[in-house]
C-alpha cells in the first residue's frame, strides 16, 4: 500500500482512512447528545457507507458509543482529550515557571503533597539559574528544605505525624534540623509566616523560600532556590514571587491533576 496518494488502486490509503475518522469523530463531538449516522456523514462530507464503516470501527474500538440510535464520544476518544489537556497544562505550567524565573533571577519549583508523600510537580531548567540537584529523595528528607516543610506546615496533625512516622527527622547538613522537635518549632513559624526558608539545610551553597498555597484540599507551594551568597537577595524574591504566586494560581490549580 502506498501512503499519501490518496488512492492505491481503489482502495482509500491508511492516511485518508485516518482523516476520514478524525472528521467523524470531530462532527460526533460537536453533538454533546449524540448525533445520527446520516448527519455526522453530511457534516464530515463522506459518503454514506463510508461513514457507516468508519463509524462501525471507532464504536468497537471505543472511540464511539451507539445509543438509542445516535453516536456519541465514547472512553477512548475521552482519554485522548484528557491526555491532551495534560498536555496543555504542562506546557502552560512550564511556560509560567520559565517567567517566573526570569524576571526573578532564580530557580522557581512548584510542589504538592499528594497520596501522602512530597511530590516536585515542575521546576526551572534555566542553565543560567539551575535547580538544586535531588540528591538525596526530596520525599524522604521533606524536613530539612522548605518546599517539604512548607508543604508539611499544611497538613493536619494526623497526616503529618504519619508523615513523620515513615520518614523521621535526621540531619543531612550542618544546618539541617536536628530532631522532630525542632522542625514542629519550624512548621509552627512556617504558619504564622506563610512562608518556609532554607539556608542550606538540604544542599550546601543553596538558600530556598516556600510560599504555601492551598486550592481546595490540596497542599501545594510555589517556590524558589538561590546560591547562598545570594542570601541577601532571598526576602525580596520571596515577596516578589508571592504576587507572582497570585496571578498564576488558576495555572497552578489546574497544574494539581497533572
Amino acid at each position: 500500500m502506498v501512503i499519501g496518494t490518496g488512492k492505491t488502486g481503489s482502495h482509500p490509503t491508511l492516511i485518508g482512512s485516518v482523516q476520514r475518522a478524525l472528521r467523524l469523530l470531530e462532527a460526533a463531538a460537536a453533538h454533546t447528545g449524540g448525533a445520527p449516522a446520516k448527519q455526522l456523514a453530511r457534516e464530515a462530507q463522506l459518503p454514506l457507507p463510508t461513514a457507516y464503516h468508519l463509524l462501525r470501527t471507532l464504536t468497537h474500538e471505543g472511540y464511539l458509543r451507539r445509543e438509542h440510535g445516535v453516536f456519541v464520544i465514547g472512553e477512548g476518544a475521552e482519554c485522548i482529550g484528557r491526555a491532551g489537556a495534560r498536555r496543555r497544562h504542562r506546557r502552560q505550567l512550564a511556560d509560567t515557571l520559565a517567567a517566573a524565573g526570569r524576571q526573578l533571577g532564580a530557580a522557581v519549583y512548584f510542589a504538592v503533597y499528594r497520596d501522602g508523600e512530597v511530590e516536585v510537580v515542575a521546576m526551572t531548567d534555566d542553565p543560567a539559574r539551575p535547580p538544586v540537584e535531588e540528591w538525596a529523595d526530596f520525599r524522604s528528607t521533606a524536613h530539612t528544605h522548605a518546599i517539604g516543610q512548607c508543604l508539611l506546615a499544611q497538613l493536619d496533625e494526623t497526616a503529618r505525624r504519619e508523615h513523620l512516622d515513615r520518614y523521621p527527622v535526621h540531619s543531612i547538613t550542618p544546618f539541617s534540623v536536628r530532631s522532630e522537635g525542632d522542625l514542629l518549632h519550624r512548621l509552627a513559624t512556617v504558619r504564622r509566616g506563610q512562608v518556609a526558608f532554607d539556608r542550606q539545610e538540604y544542599a550546601l551553597g543553596t538558600v530556598c523560600a516556600a510560599l504555601p498555597i492551598r486550592v481546595g484540599s490540596a497542599a501545594a507551594t510555589l517556590a524558589v532556590s538561590l546560591p547562598a551568597d545570594e542570601v541577601h537577595r532571598l526576602h525580596a524574591v520571596t515577596t516578589r514571587l508571592r504576587t507572582m504566586a497570585e496571578a498564576a494560581l488558576t495555572t497552578l490549580a489546574f497544574s494539581i491533576s497533572i
